[in-house]
C-alpha cells in the first residue's frame, strides 16, 4: 500500500469511528461492564460484519463497557457467558450453535442475560425453538437494496428515542416467516407502499421483548457496511446494547390483548407425538407422527383472553381433529378444530376455531382420527381480541336489506341476500387478524361468504361455506381462518345460487 492510500484509509476509519462516537450522548455513567460481539457464520456472510464489530467497540469506548468480538461457539458455556451483560449476534447465519452451547446460552437468557440480534440474527438456528422464540421470527426472503421509510411507533425506548416519527433509510429489507407483533414490542416497522418487495402487509422491522429474567432485541437494519457510520443507527444499537445489559429500563411489554405463536414442536411434555424435520414448516420443524391419542402440552400459554386459535397444520394422512384443553389431557375443552388432509405433507394451510378463555396457562392439544399418522402441527396462533359487528350494521351495501327475526342478535340481520349481493363495514382493524366466527341462518339455497379487503373484488381474506340451516329462524355459528390486510375495509361479498340465500347476523373478528 502506499502511503498516499494508507493515509486515505486511516483518514476514512478515524472519520468512520467519530461518527460513531457522535452517535449518541455518551453513558459514561453506566458502571462497566462487558458485551460480547458474536459472528459466526454457517451460511452467507455479510461484508459489513468487520465493520459492525468496530461500531460495537467504538461504542464501548465512549461508554464504559467492553467488548470481546469472537467467531468461536465454544465461549457459549455457563461460565463464560456469566461475565458478559449481554450478545450481540453479528449478522451470523445458520447452525452456528451446538447444544450444549445452545442449553448454555438458553440458561444465560432465563436467567437475566441479554441478546441483541441485528440483521442476519434472524437467519440463524432455525432449528432450535428457543432461538425463535428468543429472536422474534425468522428470516424468509428479501427484495434489493433500497430506500424505505420507517415508522418508529415507540419514540420511548431508549433505541428509538432519539429518531423522529418517521425515518427514511436505505437497507436490505427482509420479509420474515412470521409477524413477531404477537409476541414482542414492535419499536418500528415499514411502510411497504414506500419501497418494493415487501410481503407482510403489518411489517415491523425492530423489537424488544423479554424472557424470564432475560431481554431480547432484535433490529432488520445492518445489512450495508455504511449502516455503522450513520449516526441514527449506531444510536439505535447503543441503546439496543444498555437495554438488554440492564444499564437503562424500557417498556418491552407486549400490548394487552395481542396473540401469542407457539410452535408446534417446542411441547413441554407429549404422549406420542415427535419432532419431525420439514423444509416449508416455520423453523424447518413441526409436531409430528401423530396418531389418535396422542398429545402435546405447551406451558405459559395465557388462556384468561383467549377467544380463538389458528393452527397451521400438514397432513398426507387421513386428517383428524385437535382438542384444546386446559390444564390436562382431560381437563376443559376449549374448543376444537377439525384438519382435513392438504395433499401432503409439506403442503400447508390454516384452520382455525373459537376457544373458551381459562385460568389455566398449561394449554394441552389432545389429538383423534383413525389409523396412524394423521396430520402434523408447525404452529398455532391464540387470538386475545374479538370486534363483533352486527350483519345489518354495514357501511354499504349492494342488494342485501335488514330483516326482522326474533331469534337474531338485535333482533335484525343482513338479510335478503341473493347472488353477488355485498355489504362493506369500515373502521375494521385487519391487521392482526386470525379469523372470523359468522352466525348465520338459510332456510334457501345456501352459499359461500368471501371476505375482502377494500373493494368487493379486493384481496380475498377467506371464504366460508354457508349451509341450509333448516329455516331463517335457526341459527348456527361457524369459524375461518382469515388473512391479515392492511386495509381498514372490510367486504362480505355473497354468492350462490338463485333466490334468498342466507342472513348473516352476525360475525367477530379475531386477532
Amino acid at each position: 500500500m502506499t502511503i498516499r492510500s494508507w493515509l486515505a484509509a486511516a483518514t476514512a476509519s478515524l472519520i468512520g469511528l467519530s461518527s460513531v462516537l457522535s452517535a449518541a450522548p455518551a453513558c459514561a455513567a453506566d458502571a462497566p461492564y462487558k458485551v460480547l460481539v458474536f459472528s459466526k457464520t454457517a451460511g452467507f456472510r455479510h461484508s459489513s460484519i468487520p465493520n459492525g464489530i468496530a461500531a460495537i467497540q467504538a461504542l464501548g469506548s465512549a461508554n464504559n463497557f467492553t467488548v470481546t468480538a469472537t467467531e468461536d461457539a465454544g465461549l457459549f458455556t455457563a461460565a463464560n457467558l456469566a461475565q458478559y451483560q449481554t450478545v450481540v449476534f453479528m449478522s451470523t447465519t445458520g447452525d452456528v450453535l451446538n447444544d450444549a452451547q445452545q442449553s448454555a446460552f438458553e440458561a444465560y437468557i432465563r436467567g437475566g442475560g441479554g441478546y441483541v440480534g441485528v440483521h442476519a440474527a434472524a437467519d440463524t438456528e432455525y432449528g432450535w425453538p428457543f432461538y425463535g422464540t428468543l429472536v422474534g421470527a425468522w428470516f424468509s426472503s428479501h427484495p434489493a437494496i433500497q430506500q424505505a421509510s420507517v415508522t418508529v411507533e415507540d419514540r420511548a425506548h431508549p433505541a428509538t428515542a432519539h429518531l423522529g416519527a418517521t425515518w427514511t433509510r436505505t437497507d436490505e429489507w427482509y420479509n420474515y416467516q412470521s409477524n413477531p407483533r404477537s409476541s414482542a414490542h414492535v419499536l418500528a416497522s415499514l411502510n411497504e407502499s414506500s419501497y418494493s418487495g415487501g410481503t407482510m402487509g403489518d411489517h415491523p422491522i425492530t423489537w424488544c421483548k423479554t424472557i424470564d429474567a432475560g431481554r431480547s432485541f432484535y433490529t432488520g437494519f445492518g445489512h450495508t457496511e455504511e449502516s455503522y457510520t450513520d449516526p441514527s443507527f449506531t444510536a439505535l444499537l447503543l441503546g439496543a446494547v444498555r437495554y438488554t445489559a440492564k444499564r437503562v429500563d424500557a417498556d418491552c411489554s407486549v400490548p394487552t390483548g395481542s396473540s401469542s405463536v407457539v410452535q408446534g414442536e417446542s411441547y413441554a411434555s407429549t404422549g406420542g407425538v415427535q419432532i419431525a424435520s420439514h423444509g416449508p414448516a416455520v423453523g424447518g420443524r413441526t409436531a409430528g407422527f401423530i396418531d389418535n391419542g396422542d398429545w402435546a402440552s405447551y406451558n405459559n400459554v395465557s388462556l384468561a383472553n383467549a377467544r380463538g386459535v389458528t393452527v397451521r397444520v400438514a397432513s398426507a394422512g387421513a386428517g383428524g381433529t385437535i382438542e384444546f384443553r386446559a390444564g390436562s389431557v382431560t381437563g376443559t375443552l376449549l374448543g376444537s378444530v377439525a384438519v382435513p388432509g392438504t395433499g401432503g405433507w409439506e403442503s400447508y394451510r390454516d384452520v382455525f376455531t373459537t376457544l373458551s378463555s381459562s385460568s389455566s396457562t398449561s394449554l394441552f392439544l389432545v389429538f383423534r382420527g383413525t389409523g396412524g399418522s394423521l396430520f402434523d402441527v408447525d404452529q398455532f396462533t391464540v387470538a386475545r381480541t374479538a370486534v363483533t359487528k352486527q350483519g345489518e350494521g354495514w357501511t354499504s351495501t349492494s342488494g342485501m336489506q335488514p330483516a326482522g327475526h326474533a331469534g337474531a342478535t338485535g333482533g335484525q340481520t343482513a338479510g335478503y341476500i341473493d347472488n353477488n349481493d355485498w355489504a362493506s363495514y369500515g373502521g375494521v382493524t385487519l391487521s392482526p387478524l386470525a379469523g372470523a366466527r359468522v352466525r348465520y341462518s338459510s332456510g334457501g339455497a345456501g352459499g359461500t361468504i368471501e371476505f375482502r379487503a377494500g373493494s368487493p373484488t379486493g384481496a380475498l381474506l377467506g371464504t366460508l361455506s354457508v349451509p341450509n340451516t333448516g329455516g331463517w329462524d335457526t341459527f348456527r355459528e361457524a369459524a375461518i381462518p382469515l388473512t391479515a390486510s392492511t386495509s381498514t375495509v372490510l367486504y362480505l361479498v355473497c354468492h350462490g345460487g338463485s333466490g334468498s340465500l342466507f342472513d348473516i347476523d352476525e360475525f367477530s373478528l379475531m386477532s
